[in-house]
């Protein structure tokens, strides 16, 4: 009985050791991408503070991942051994967090800016979906109104997806 003991406690050693995953978590909106390079199609964003795993640490630039039912790879510089505060989306017709980007004035209304042809545009805002007029989605997960590509989402960590 004692060696069976013995043997199972070493079969579930060699078990543990093979399935060795880690948890890493997303230091900005990602993109996960198709391939390991940044010239590959974006799956899908993930979101910052999500927890990934990865099944080894390394010193390489790419790893895979699975994430919302979709598997690509992301990349390796965006990723923390610590937990990272997640970012939350506004809502329209509720309390509003008042950041640095926030698109909301004090008094709770969108913001708008003028853009170099001198037309009235909305400033990235927070959505839970895609809303109408959208041009782009920011890697901070705003949504981008823009008229023109250059300086989109240039405040909000660059563009990470057009429309």
């Amino acid at each position: 009985m004692r060696k069976r003991t013995l043997f199972l406690i070493f079969i579930l050693c060699l078990f543990y050791a093979n399935t060795s995953a880690l948890t890493k978590y997303v230091t900005n909106n990602l993109n996960l991408r198709y391939e390991a390079n940044t010239h590959s199609y974006i799956l899908t964003v993930i979101p910052r503070g999500t927890a990934v795993t990865i099944d080894e640490d390394c010193d390489c630039k790419w790893v895979p991942v699975e994430y919302n039912g979709y598997v690509g790879y992301i990349s390796t510089k965006y990723l923390s051994n610590t937990p990272v505060r997640k970012t939350y989306k506004h809502r329209i017709g509720t309390s509003v967090r008042k950041d640095r980007y926030s698109s909301y004035n004090r008094r709770g209304g969108l913001r708008y800016y003028t853009n170099s042809y001198g037309n009235r545009v909305q400033s990235p805002t927070y959505y839970n979906s895609r809303p109408a007029g959208a041009t782009a989605l920011c890697r901070d997960g705003t949504y981008s109104f823009s008229q023109s590509r250059r300086g989109t989402c240039s405040h909000h960590g660059g563009v990470a997806r057009w429309y």
